[in-house]
Parts: structure tokens; sequence; C-alpha cells
């Protein structure tokens, strides 16, 4: 390599390094949008400088990595996608559920997505519903869509063939023993969601 080529790559690295210490999880796409060549994430992973975090991601050796990665990697790579179901009652620290599998609902005629890893559990919704109650936390850097606690409680409650029923009233209860929810948002979201007459006896029997 001549000195003037191996100088080009060397600032090409440090200026794809600075990317990733701004972005905690950095996709090769950032990269070319910066107009810079993904050889050069090649070659700070051979030099140790990056890792792989997953397919098109990569991140620094010694960044700090969150009990949710999963659910930031799944949020760069299904920008469409809003974390539900189980893996939001997880982040709200609601139920005893630890999926091994990340749930993302995705709009109703959006091609799955095919990711090696992590594993991911796809819910389909109206492009209405999936812009409704969401929250945007930051993890690891990235701004990650997740359904509040009301709003998750009621999905489970409309969703309990796939999930069980025992899980949804487990939901229920703790949620609202740990004050996750006010009872006004709770009906809203189940009015929202059709489920009111399906949740009304257990809403009642926890609020009685």
């Amino acid at each position: 390599m001549k000195a003037t080529d191996a100088a080009t790559a060397s600032t090409h690295e440090q200026q794809v390094l600075r990317l990733a210490r701004k972005r905690t999880l950095l996709r090769a796409r950032d990269v070319t949008q910066h107009g810079l060549p993904t050889i050069a994430l090649t070659r700070l992973v051979q030099a140790g400088k990056l890792e792989r975090a997953g397919r098109g991601l990569y991140s620094l050796p010694d960044a700090p990595i969150s009990e949710h990665r999963s659910l930031a990697e799944v949020s760069v790579r299904v920008p469409k996608g809003v974390v539900c179901l189980l893996s939001a009652l997880e982040v709200h620290e609601i139920g005893t559920q630890a999926p091994f599998e990340v749930w993302i609902a995705i709009p109703q005629h959006m091609v799955s997505p095919r990711l090696d890893r992590p594993a991911i559990r796809v819910v389909r919704m109206s492009d209405a519903a999936l812009t409704d109650a969401v929250d945007r936390l930051k993890i690891d850097g990235v701004a990650v869509p997740v359904f509040n606690a009301a709003r998750t409680v009621v999905d489970c409650f409309r969703f309990r063939n796939k999930i069980g029923l025992d899980v949804a009233l487990e939901a229920l209860r703790e949620g609202w023993r740990l004050h996750k929810f006010t009872l006004d948002d709770l009906w809203r979201h189940a009015q929202r969601g059709r489920v009111a007459n399906v949740m009304r006896p257990y809403i009642e029997a926890i609020t009685s």
C-alpha cells in the first residue's frame, strides 16, 4: 500500500471510530451515508478496534452493554417496528416473563424481517396502532420505540391467544400493583383495542 493510500485509509478509520463513539451501535449504512468505505469497518474489526455486534452492526470493544442490548439491535435493523408484548413487559419490569426472542410489532403488509440474531417474534398491527402510546427509550445510545405499560397490558389481552391468558392476567395484576399505569389509561386503551368487555371483570377484581 502506498503511503498516500495508507494515510487515506487511516483517516477513514479515524472517522469511522468517531462515528462509533457517537452512536454506540454503528450500522454499515451509517458509514456509507457519511461517504466512507465499509472496508474501514473490516480493517477496524481485524485490528480489534471494533467488534461485530450483529449482522451489519458494529460497536466499540469497551462500549457499555445494557441488559436490553438485543432490543437496540432489533430497533436499528427494523426501524418501522415497535417493541411489544413480552419484550415490552420486561422493559417495564412487569411480571416474570423473560423472553428469549424480541417481540416486535410491524406494519401489516411489511415483509417479515430476516435477522440471524437476535431472534425475533413478529406481531402485525395497523399503522394507527403502531403510533399509539409509544415511548422512546434510550438503550445503548439508540432511541428504541416501546409501547407504554398500559398499552402493553391491553395488548397482552388482545393477543392472549399468542401469549396465554395467564400471562395477560399476571401483567394486569403486577402492573396495577406496581402503579405502572392509571385506571383511566388502561380503560382508554382497552376500548381502543376492543377488549374492554374481555378485561372488565379482571379490572374490577383488582380495583374493587
